[in-house]
């Protein structure tokens, strides 16, 4: 699903050239459920940007679905983006004028679909993840559990090959948290693939592989006991 090789990412502060991320090689097999950890500044988050095709390495190789995206051009990114990553956010980022059905339906929109076929794609996953009797209501109007569950709704909606969450439990209570863990849980036992960067440990602890990152390396990866 995923094969990154010798990764690395420099950036150019006037004359300074600060590397983020060291040759950095991992593989995520199709189905699998990680975890990438590490501390501020530990690169997990330049990592998570370049699997979402949201930049560019500056070396090495990287494969997405049996496609070579490293050299793609920012035109090429964004259709590989659009179409094989759905993307779940710390802050939820949904818009707050549109009820819920509307935001899970946007990828939809921008993908071309029918209205008909929209609302019935939007209806099936708010269905999934148990806010169909919601869908009609604004995020003002739902706790921050119930938002996150429709921004995973939305991620969902354009059938990704894979999902990529950015702390998306960082905005939420301990309880909270655990539930939607479990929600990804049940995506993952369908098959979906799923990365998760998080600085908590009990929520790593939800995935099947743990990937520790530190200055711009892999430190340890370890197989999570069920």
């Amino acid at each position: 699903m995923i094969e990154i090789e010798n990764i690395t990412k420099v950036y150019e502060i006037g004359s300074n050239k600060v590397y983020a991320l060291k040759g950095i090689s991992l593989n995520v097999q199709k189905g699998d459920f990680i975890s990438i950890m590490g501390p501020s500044g530990s690169g997990k988050s330049t990592l998570m940007h370049i699997l979402g095709c949201l930049d560019k390495p500056s070396s090495g190789k990287y494969i997405l679905d049996e496609q070579r995206v490293d050299s793609l051009n920012d035109r090429e990114l964004s259709l590989t983006r659009n179409k094989k990553i759905g993307f779940v956010f710390q802050a939820f980022n949904l818009l707050p004028q549109i009820n819920v059905l509307h935001n899970v339906e946007l990828p939809l929109i921008y993908a071309g679909l029918n209205i008909r076929k929209r609302r019935e794609v939007s209806t099936y996953y708010l269905e999934k993840v148990g806010l169909k009797e919601r869908m009609n209501h604004r995020p003002n109007e739902l706790s921050g559990g119930e938002r996150q569950r429709v921004a995973i709704a939305r991620a969902l909606v354009n059938d990704p090959a894979i999902v990529l969450a950015d702390e998306p439990t960082g905005n939420l209570d301990t309880k909270t948290g655990a539930e939607i863990m479990k929600v990804f849980c049940n995506i993952n036992e369908e098959g979906r693939t799923i990365v998760v960067v998080t600085h908590e440990d009990f929520i790593a602890e939800y995935s099947k592989k743990t990937i520790r990152i530190r200055d711009g390396v892999v430190e340890k990866e370890e197989v999570n006991a069920k």
